[in-house]
């Protein structure tokens, strides 16, 4: 079974990860959603509540699951069986800390591999980042993320 872990701190879950989540859906046997414990930032959203919206988002997709991780993400991959690591790329500016990423845990675990996929051009611009500034200012969410993330969004005070 080909396997691949795609794993991020979906704070939140947006239309642009999805895009990514069902390409690799198409190319792999499993998808696993890794949704990291630590963000290195302040997050919206706490773990529980990131792995949910994750789940839901993802439900229509059979081959996918999703498991929530603390530590390297190198070692969640070997521990979840995943020989590759699935990152997005949206733009040049996104290269080089994806580049020093993926450099970085070759170096710490050479057998782990990592993959770029490319989203849909509609989703090339599209962040965590952007989404809770846009829910933030009050602005319409309906094309940037699934339903559930824009009632969770709601119902902390955003949008």
């Amino acid at each position: 079974m080909h396997k691949v872990l795609y794993p991020g701190t979906f704070d939140p879950i947006t239309f642009g990860h999805l895009n990514i989540i069902e390409k690799a859906s198409k190319l792999y046997d499993e998808v696993i959603v890794g949704v990291a414990s630590y963000t290195g930032k302040q997050s919206l959203f706490n773990l529980e509540e990131r792995h949910s919206l994750c789940e839901i988002s993802c439900a229509h997709l059979p081959n996918v699951r999703v498991e929530s991780f603390e530590g390297l993400v190198v070692e969640f991959a070997k521990r979840v069986g995943a020989p590759a690591m699935l990152r997005g790329m949206r733009a040049v500016s996104d290269f080089e800390y994806e580049l020093s990423l993926a450099l970085t845990n070759k170096k710490l675990c050479p057998e782990i591999e990592t993959v770029f996929l490319v989203p849909s051009l509609k989703y090339m611009y599209l962040s965590s980042s952007m989404v809770r500034q846009i829910a933030d200012l009050g602005g319409d969410l309906k094309d940037f993320v699934p339903a559930c993330v824009i009632e969770a969004l709601k119902s902390k005070g955003a949008s």
